[in-house]
């Protein structure tokens, strides 16, 4: 299988005026019920039930940023304190595993996980204008690409159908695979900032390079 030439990367979108701008915890249920069409759990803080209309890739901020050229404009992505949120289609929890050992990255164990049926996220609030991913730094989650309109939000996620960028949607094997490399380079990044914990079994690690698509 021959892969794509990957898209040019693209700029963080900003905040579309459809996104309540701080208007509490109904403000913002409502606008993720009625708007959106996105189930929410009942309680405080707003919760948003994943594995209906979208599952979730949670990765470290860093290799979550570095592989954002693989999303569609529209792909929502949130921050929570140094984790990133990347919204991909429904199903796509169940395929992670599979992806990995086929990727070659499950001898590795990247800090890749994913989100799927049964589970749960806190409901993103906008980013303050001019200061995207501020709340994120403190712990409250925030939107850094936001969803934008109804229910055609989902045809932007990332999804297996997309394999070859048939239907304009983007591949989630390209996906997966730059975000376990990324991941993978932090992980190293960090093991060399700590010199007397970069043992022999480091070094192990850091000599396994496994097949990728994507640099």
């Amino acid at each position: 299988m021959s892969p794509t030439v990957p898209l040019p990367r693209r700029p963080l979108a900003s905040p579309p005026s459809s996104v309540p701008a701080r208007e509490g915890a109904d403000g913002l249920r409502g606008w993720y019920e009625n708007e959106l069409g996105w189930p929410t759990v009942p309680g405080d803080p707003v919760r948003l039930s994943v594995g209906e209309r979208f599952d979730v890739l949670d990765v470290p901020a860093e290799a979550g940023h570095a592989a954002l050229r693989h999303l569609a404009p529209g792909s929502p992505v949130a921050l929570r304190g140094d984790r990133m949120r990347l919204l991909v289609a429904a199903g796509s929890a169940e395929e992670l595993p599979g992806l990995l050992r086929w990727l070659e990255w499950d001898a590795v164990a990247p800090d890749l996980t994913a989100i799927g049926v049964g589970g749960v996220i806190e409901a993103p609030l906008p980013a303050p204008a001019g200061a995207p991913g501020a709340d994120a730094a403190v712990g409250a989650a925030v939107w850094v690409r936001p969803p934008v309109g109804g229910q055609e939000c989902g045809v932007s996620l990332p999804t297996m159908s997309a394999l070859g960028g048939v239907g304009g949607a983007p591949d989630l094997v390209r996906l997966v695979d730059s975000l376990a490399t990324h991941c993978h380079r932090v992980r190293l990044r960090r093991a060399c900032a700590q010199p007397l914990a970069f043992s022999y079994s480091s070094r192990m690690v850091a000599g396994t390079r496994p097949r990728s698509l994507t640099s």
